[in-house]
């Protein structure tokens, strides 16, 4: 008897603590120790705008979820939040929390003073870009969702310390998806965090897409434009015309990017994600999506993805102090090897001397001083030639009907004089590789954009135009005027042209004649970067030339 009076009593102990806890206690999630320290650093604010729908254990509360539909409801599709920082203004939309203008504050349109800074995000793109979207539309109306936002105030600066900025969407069946963006007042970099939580009674499976797209412009130079990945460790960017042959890149994702000529606007993901890089074209607008992993997430559980957004310079000293390889963009092809550290020495000049132009001068007189040995072997060579020009007539004359004889003449004179015909040529391909590298470095750096010279050269990656007139010339694109510079270049290679020994054949001297006025055609549309430093090559050549030939004689 006693022992069942013990047992009633146990049994009742349980029952009261059994009901107590349902009825009386609020249960608290479970938090590893690694959770806990985050949770700890995070301020109160930060914790309300990250959790907007609270989670009891594993149960998403149904009220959170009722708030936010009314919220978003209540939310105007136009509504849009503007944040500042040093480094840019981002204006961000109810439709998609996505952005939908991207000013950057320390570039601007054009050279003009009065210009506005620079637009990353065309007027037109109604729908604005960093989309988020889920592979296998399971969420239904995510796509043009209108989500609610937790800051009443309509602008948001951010000047000594991180700020964040929280978008939440409800679906029908009650998932939420939230959006938030992080700040950083000492970066470019924004971080980006999307939550997924499931409020229904069923599995959600599926893939979250990011994306990012650009209007389609039409490459003019040699450098990259369209949208690029770093997949695999491996760059790759894909032509615009390329897209409809294979729109679809699969591997480690570590990045993917829409870029122009200076700009790059990418998705990063904080951790690189076994995923795909898909491409698309619509309304001569490219679009790059980052189609993350399939994902389960049970009912009453959510996932979260952390993802970093930049905006801005392709700037190569900015872009590998971001880490994540994002220096990899900057892209200068085969020649990578050579121009890299030629922009690297370039900025180095014009940390002491704060004028590009002087600074590209340096860098050729440089880059000439290590190429000067072989410089006097070519033109030694040439000068030699030059000599033997009179007698090389006269074999011609005398076998002009005969071919063979006369090239057996020429390679016995040759041999006599102990001069090699192709002395002059191997050094100068020898050269080629470092004036091709520093040609597209001096095209791509953002470093010359908008960047004064002296007198009427006031930005050295645009052609040079003394006077503008107001009517069209040949071959020439707008703005129209004098091209002062590319005109002295072509002066130049004329006078090492006529420096240099004619070849034998005449009509072959008449079109190496004509070679300083075909460059010169050429290069009225570069940049009047490119422009000085092939004239300052030439003017080091020449003098070269000069030096060698006057030691020969």
């Amino acid at each position: 008897m006693e022992q069942i009076r013990l047992l009633l009593a146990i049994g009742l102990s349980f029952l009261v603590l059994f009901v107590w806890s349902i009825y009386f206690v609020d249960r608290q999630p479970v938090i590893d120790n690694q959770e806990a320290q985050k949770t700890d650093n995070i301020s109160g604010e930060e914790k309300v705008s990250r959790n907007a729908a609270e989670t009891t254990g594993n149960i998403i509360r149904q009220d959170a979820v009722e708030a936010i539909k009314s919220a978003q409801i209540e939310q105007t599709p136009e509504r849009e939040i503007t944040v500042e920082t040093p480094f840019y203004s981002v204006r961000i939309s109810a439709k998609g929390a996505s952005f939908n203008s991207y000013i950057l504050k320390k570039y601007r349109e054009s050279v003009e003073k009065d210009s506005p800074n620079k637009q990353l995000i065309p007027e037109s793109f109604k729908n604005g870009v960093i989309r988020t979207s889920l592979l296998g539309k399971s969420l239904n109306g995510l796509d043009n969702a209108i989500f609610s936002i937790d800051q009443t105030a309509d602008r948001l600066v951010v000047s000594d310390s991180p700020q964040s900025l929280s978008f939440n969407w409800a679906a029908d069946n009650g998932n939420i998806v939230t959006k938030t963006y992080t700040f950083d007042p000492d970066s470019y970099l924004i971080d980006l965090k999307v939550v997924l939580k499931n409020a229904s009674d069923q599995l959600l499976k599926d893939q979250l897409v990011l994306s990012v797209r650009k209007p389609i412009e039409e490459n003019k130079g040699y450098g990259f434009v369209g949208p690029s990945g770093l997949i695999n460790d491996s760059l790759e960017q894909v032509k615009t015309k390329k897209i409809e042959d294979q729109d679809e890149y699969k591997g480690i994702i570590k990045w993917i990017s829409v870029e122009d000529r200076y700009f790059l606007s990418t998705i990063i993901p904080a951790k690189e994600i076994d995923g795909s890089m898909k491409l698309a074209t619509i309304d001569n607008v490219v679009v790059n999506q980052l189609v993350n992993p399939i994902f389960e997430i049970s009912p009453g559980t959510q996932k979260e993805f952390e993802f970093y957004v930049f905006m801005g310079p392709k700037s190569m000293d900015l872009l590998n102090s971001l880490g994540h390889d994002l220096g990899k963009a900057l892209n200068f092809g085969f020649f990578n090897v050579i121009a890299k550290p030629c922009l690297w020495f370039m900025n180095k000049i014009h940390s002491v001397v704060p004028n590009y132009g002087i600074a590209i001068i340096l860098l050729t007189l440089f880059t000439k001083i290590l190429l000067w040995p072989l410089g006097n072997k070519s033109y030694k060579s040439m000068s030699e030639m030059k000599k033997l020009q009179p007698l090389m007539t006269e074999i011609r004359e005398k076998h002009k009907n005969d071919k063979q004889k006369m090239n057996q003449e020429l390679m016995a004179l040759y041999k006599t004089y102990k001069v090699n015909p192709m002395g002059g040529c191997l050094p100068m391909v020898l050269q080629i590789p470092v004036f091709f590298a520093l040609y597209r470095m001096l095209y791509q750096a953002i470093e010359l954009r908008h960047a004064p010279f002296f007198l009427w050269i006031n930005d050295l990656s645009a052609p040079d135009r003394l006077f503008h007139f107001g009517f069209s010339i040949p071959f020439m694109e707008p703005p129209y005027g004098i091209p002062v510079l590319t005109i002295i270049m072509g002066a130049t290679m004329l006078l090492q042209q006529k420096m240099s020994p004619p070849p034998g054949d005449p009509t072959q001297a008449k079109m190496m004649m004509l070679m300083p006025v075909v460059f010169t055609f050429i290069f009225i549309n570069f940049s009047s970067g490119l422009v000085l430093y092939w004239l300052i090559n030439n003017v080091l050549s020449i003098s070269q030339q000069y030096y060698v030939q006057k030691k020969t004689v």
